[in-house]
């Protein structure tokens, strides 16, 4: 093992003087911290005249404060902030892909050290006492190698996904032309001429336990939504969950939840076999569709841009994001024929097909690597 200090020099950033800033490219890139990483390389937003902390092209750059341990490489000196401390690696003991490797599976352990009330942070003791393994420089570029490549097809697995929404979305508009200016002409109504808008019956903490039915929180349909999971922490007695079900409470298959708070309007079509209730406020509920309305369609009308206009337009002055029932009820939606909504659904059914080969590519990817890094790293 190996502290980081003797195999890099750290220089930690430090924020210049707030006059010396600028949008005009005068003096040298200005990185504050995290806000401004890309996915390897920091994107530049802003200059700095006089700067103090000075980061040389090709250094690690790692975020020091939260969220700590978030890595890019400097791809030109640059101005570092007190979010910031660059590595110089030593590289005639230290490969640095190597050591970019190794650091970003020490994430969790640099984030267990910070600390600050506000926001966490790690000094330049903690960052230089950190240890890695350090094998014969050899031994360190074929594992880097290894993993690199293991990167790269996981990389590969999600521009495929990516691409594949792209294609829904591009038949979105093809089917049934632009969200906005509805360049199709089809009919418009409010939602609440279109299905129930509501939510759920509130739950006081007094009624929720450790075991029974899972009772969903907004991050734990967020969680749901964006990566397909959901690890409920929260419950409700089954006796309440059949009580609430005989008042036509629960959520049925075909019924979509709706974000209504942090990243509004993200949806999810309830599915045969969930069984769950949810929280009340945060989530919205749709139910009761009118005839030649599919849950499908209004649930990719949300993720289109000119439909979320309507909902940005209903934030003008809030300081908090929110989606309300009686906001809901007024969007704007304009009923394509059933025929056309049959004709997107079949083609979004054999695209998730070949999602699901995908994912299931890219999860055995992403168990691959996890097994590689714990060998290489503990």
């Amino acid at each position: 093992m190996a502290r980081l200090e003797e195999i890099c020099a750290i220089n930690m950033g430090q924020s210049p003087d707030s006059s010396t800033y600028n949008e005009d490219g005068n003096g040298l890139p200005f990185f504050q911290g995290n806000a401004d990483f890309g996915e390897i390389y920091p994107a530049v937003r802003m200059w700095c005249s006089e700067p103090t902390k000075i980061a040389r092209e090709k250094d690690i750059l790692i975020s020091v404060r939260a969220p700590i341990g978030a890595l890019n490489i400097a791809n030109c000196e640059c101005c570092i902030g007190r979010g910031l401390a660059a590595l110089t690696v030593n590289e005639d003991i230290c490969a640095q892909e190597y050591l970019w490797h190794a650091l970003s599976g020490k994430v969790d352990e640099l984030n267990s050290k910070g600390t600050g009330s506000t926001f966490k942070a790690i000094n330049k003791k903690t960052l230089s006492e950190t240890e890695i393994p350090l094998p014969p420089i050899d031994e360190q570029r074929k594992i880097a190698a290894i993993l690199d490549k293991v990167s790269d097809l996981i990389a590969k697995r999600q521009q495929q996904l990516d691409k594949l929404d792209e294609m829904i979305k591009a038949r979105f508009m093809e089917i049934f032309g632009d969200s906005e200016t509805n360049t199709k002409n089809w009919r418009v109504l409010p939602m609440s001429k279109i299905c129930s808008v509501g939510s759920s019956k509130r739950i006081y903490q007094s009624e929720q336990s450790s075991s029974g039915v899972p009772f969903w929180r907004i991050s734990d349909l967020t969680s749901l939504i964006t990566t397909g999971t959901v690890t409920p922490e929260l419950y409700i007695p089954e006796e309440r969950y059949k009580e609430l079900k005989t008042q036509g409470q629960v959520p049925a298959p075909g019924d979509i939840l709706i974000t209504s708070r942090g990243t509004l309007g993200q949806c999810y079509i309830v599915k045969v076999n969930d069984r769950f209730y949810f929280q009340d406020g945060m989530i919205s509920w749709l139910s009761g569709y009118m005839d030649g309305v599919t849950p499908l369609y209004i649930s990719y009308l949300f993720t289109m841009p000119g439909f979320r206009k309507q909902i940005d337009s209903m934030q003008a002055g809030s300081t908090v994001a929110y989606l309300s029932i009686t906001m809901i009820k007024k969007l704007k939606v304009m009923l394509p024929d059933i025929e056309s909504q049959q004709q997107f659904a079949s083609f979004v059914s054999k695209t998730e097909k070949t999602k699901t080969t995908i994912s299931r590519s890219l999860e055995k990817l992403e168990t691959l690597k996890k097994a590689l890094m714990q060998e290489y790293f503990g």
